[in-house]
């Protein structure tokens, strides 16, 4: 920016924040050419601004009021359009600051109304807020995210020992190792631990926990150094393992490098005695640029991007697309702001039916003064009747008909229920006895969560009639309910608190399976029966097409796919949340040891998601959405947010999302192709039975064959048919060419029928002298 003054420069502030006084600073320039054109520096008079102030930003216009720069006297704009500063002007007048102009625009909104950009462009106009040093936009845009975001995952690092040098640590390893093997990527070991405290190999409570008193010589036999490049922990914050490799890749993504990262394992060192190290190592593959592929040989596979996965609300946790792409405290969270919205839109249109009814009544009553008295008591009768039926559609659309008053439930959950008094199952009673030996460890504590988790199991008895999503918000409020009353008034520790959530929901889901899983009032059946047949329809789907890299040729691979199909099968034989969630964890476990053996290296999330399409594909688990959706609705929110679960689960929801978007495209086929192979008209080529391994398997082998048998007598079928249809046509033709010739010799030589000529008979009987003749000679019998 160029300005003019009368007054010699000052010294600048280093750092980057500004006030009115650095504003002021900000203008103690060198004169324009202008002035020193004239030889020497002249005073210049405080400069006069109009009303309506047009403004050219680094080349895009603006036009706005005086008043409206001069809102916030503190700020580099205030200080600018003072009048005790001049500022030059372009060749058309407007007032010109050499500060690039996308974003000021964000800037004028906020000054004018208050109004905040969107969640896309708060870093952009937070840059910009700084330079024009305006506070209340700075305090505002740092409350947003992902700028608050931000300021957790840097409070978070800031606990972080030498996280920094660690990084730079990382990217240099990576950058020698890709120079010395002239590649371009590099690939080294990382370990991320917690805790500090190994873990023993024996199933001890004591020595498994995280944390227990020991002394310092003990302390010096577990110090040790992994076997790897970096080493980031232990810290002491909430933020798990998954939290801090999340905040990896995003700072090394943010250098422009592509990061992929998978768990290859633990640390075996021995230590002393039965201790062994447990810190989890994994392998980071840290790629400088992407290998650039002919239009023929690329393919374009299935690649989902690890953001892709989080909440779009930029808050860190799992998203899900049911949630329609949040996680589940922000989806609660959007929900009871919806709902919100629908119940004061509802109480309007009650008030304003009331309104109308009133005034159609005053209206009547007035042109009816003249009636007697007689009709009085009915015109009040007919009043009370009235306001009776509006109070009953205010209660009906209020906010505290849905959720109801405390001392109604406590009197719901006194009254007898017919669903906890009934005989239960086998397994029911396991599940409760399980449920109270566990708590009688917690004495007092337990004792509450026990009444807590009845009382909450018949006051849900009683609202079997709410809509499934209204059940779900229930239960998520009683586990969040139940969670921090056992933080802050229990003083549970962390640890235990999940512990203690996990059989609470593993009781009450137990009991309330048979009513919440795949209810009639939703379309869930519907929707599993959808994908049941779609899934039948891809039947033909091989794993060349979808870039699977897995080679079931292998008789470990072809094992580790068979137990990921079973696995992800067997989800729907289990009733709690969490053991469908571990149904997926262990399927997604067996994917990954597959890919493992065929690439002899570990996997990456490119390589996951295609190969659990797959399995889905080959496994078309029964009820699939119901189970999703199940899970979704009432498992503890922490699982599906964080952890290794949630990660699974996250890409088996893409993954159904994919089956059922499935085109032509995303398989790397013609459209013509693609729509036979779904019509079922032909299939792609099969393996051919020579080019099998010898290891290869006998009963995958007979397989193929027989299924290449199949194909064979098909297309021998269809030659029969056709060589009979062929025949068929010939002997019509020939019996109608026959006909055609008979019917031409009758009608050249037609038939002419006589008369029939007389019988000897007729001959004899004319002969006259038949008389004279002598009689017949009639047989002799002699005697020998």
């Amino acid at each position: 920016m160029v300005v003019v003054t009368g007054r010699e420069p000052d010294s600048r502030r280093p750092d980057g924040a500004m006030s009115s006084s650095d504003a002021e600073d900000d203008f103690l320039e060198p004169a324009t050419p202008t002035a020193t054109q004239a030889g020497h520096a002249l005073p210049l008079l405080p400069q006069e601004f109009p009303e309506v102030v047009p403004l050219n930003i680094g080349g895009a216009h603006f036009t706005t009021r005086l008043s409206t720069l001069r809102r916030y006297e503190d700020t580099m704009l205030a200080a600018m359009f003072s009048g005790r500063h001049y500022i030059p002007t372009d060749a058309e007048g407007r007032y010109f600051i050499d500060r690039d102009g996308t974003h000021f625009g964000d800037v004028l909104n906020f000054l004018r109304s208050g109004d905040l950009p969107p969640r896309e462009r708060v870093r952009a106009v937070y840059k910009e807020a700084q330079y024009y040093a305006i506070g209340p936009l700075l305090e505002q845009l740092e409350n947003m995210q992902p700028l608050k975001g931000e300021k957790v995952r840097q409070a978070f690092l800031g606990l972080m020992p030498y996280y920094k040098d660690h990084l730079e640590r990382i990217v240099e390893i990576a950058r020698l190792r890709a120079v010395q093997r002239k590649a371009r990527f590099a690939k080294l070991k990382v370990c991320v631990f917690k805790e500090e405290m190994p873990i023993t190999p024996y199933e001890c409570p004591l020595l498994n926990s995280l944390r227990f008193e020991r002394s310092e010589s003990d302390g010096q036999l577990f110090e040790h150094h992994c076997e790897v490049d970096v080493s980031f922990g232990p810290w002491e914050a909430v933020a798990d393992v998954y939290d801090l490799l999340h905040c990896l890749v995003t700072d090394l993504s943010a250098q422009g490098l592509i990061v992929d990262h998978q768990c290859i394992g633990v640390c075996d060192k021995h230590l002393i005695n039965h201790y062994y190290c447990k810190r989890p190592i994994y392998e980071f593959k840290i790629t400088w640029c992407r290998k650039k592929m002919s239009l023929k040989s690329e393919r374009r596979g299935i690649h989902v991007d690890q953001s892709e996965l989080l909440c779009k609300k930029g808050c860190g946790y799992y998203g899900n697309p049911a949630w329609q792409g949040f996680c589940s405290k922000c989806w609660r969270e959007e929900y009871h702001k919806a709902r919100q919205k629908q119940i004061q839109e509802d109480w309007e249109l009650a008030e304003r039916l009331q309104r109308e009814e009133e005034e159609a009544f005053a209206s009547s009553q007035s042109s009816q003064g003249a009636q007697s008295l007689t009709f009085s008591k009915f015109e009040e009768k007919k009043t009370n009747e009235k306001t009776r039926k509006v109070t009953t559609v205010k209660k009906f659309f209020s906010a505290s008909s849905r959720v109801g008053s405390k001392k109604a439930e406590i009197q719901e959950a006194k009254a007898p229920s017919p669903s906890i008094n009934r005989q239960t199952s086998i397994e029911t009673d396991r599940v409760s006895k399980e449920f109270i030996e566990f708590l009688k460890t917690f004495h007092k504590t337990g004792q509450e969560i026990y009444k807590q988790t009845k009382m909450f199991l018949e006051a849900m008895h009683y609202k079997r009639d709410l809509s499934i999503e209204e059940q779900s918000e229930c239960t998520q409020d009683f586990y969040q309910n139940v969670a921090e009353r056992m933080q802050t008034r229990g003083k549970v520790p962390p640890e235990r608190v999940e512990k203690i959530m996990d059989q609470i929901e593993k009781y009450i889901m137990t009991r309330l399976y048979k009513y919440v899983f795949c209810p009639e009032t939703t379309d869930d059946e519907k929707k599993d029966l959808a994908i049941q047949k779609r899934i039948r329809a891809l039947h033909w789907v091989t794993p060349q097409m979808l870039c699977v890299p897995v080679n079931e040729e292998i008789s470990e691979v072809s094992d580790m796919v068979v137990k990921a199909i079973t696995d992800i099968i067997e989800m729907d034989s289990k009733r709690v949340p969490r053991d469908k969630l571990a149904c997926i964890t262990k399927c997604s476990k067996h994917i990954f040891n597959a890919i493992k053996i065929t690439k002899n290296e570990p996997a990456s999330a490119d390589d996951f998601l295609p190969t659990l399409i797959y399995i889905v594909l080959k496994g078309n688990p029964p009820r699939l959405q119901s189970n999703i959706q199940y899970i979704t609705r009432f498992c503890n929110p922490s699982r599906l947010m964080t952890g290794e679960d949630g990660y699974y689960f996250t890409n088996l929801c893409c993954a159904v999302a994919f089956i059922e978007k499935l085109d032509a495209q995303s398989l790397n086929l013609s459209q013509e192709d693609f729509d036979r192979y779904m019509s079922g008209q032909t299939s792609p080529r099969k393996q051919e039975s020579e080019n099998w391994s010898p290891d290869a398997c006998l009963g995958v082998k007979q397989m193929y064959k027989n299924l290449d048998l199949l194909s064979q007598l098909n297309e021998r079928q269809e030659r029969i048919m056709s060589e009979a249809k062929k025949l068929e046509k010939d002997l019509i033709e020939w019996t109608d060419g026959i006909a055609k010739e008979v019917q031409d010799i009758v009608e050249k030589y037609p038939l002419e029928i006589k008369p029939p000529n007389q019988s000897l008979a007729a001959i004899d009987s004319e002969n006259v002298e038949n008389d004279k003749l002598p009689p017949p000679l009639q047989p002799q019998v002699y005697a020998g």
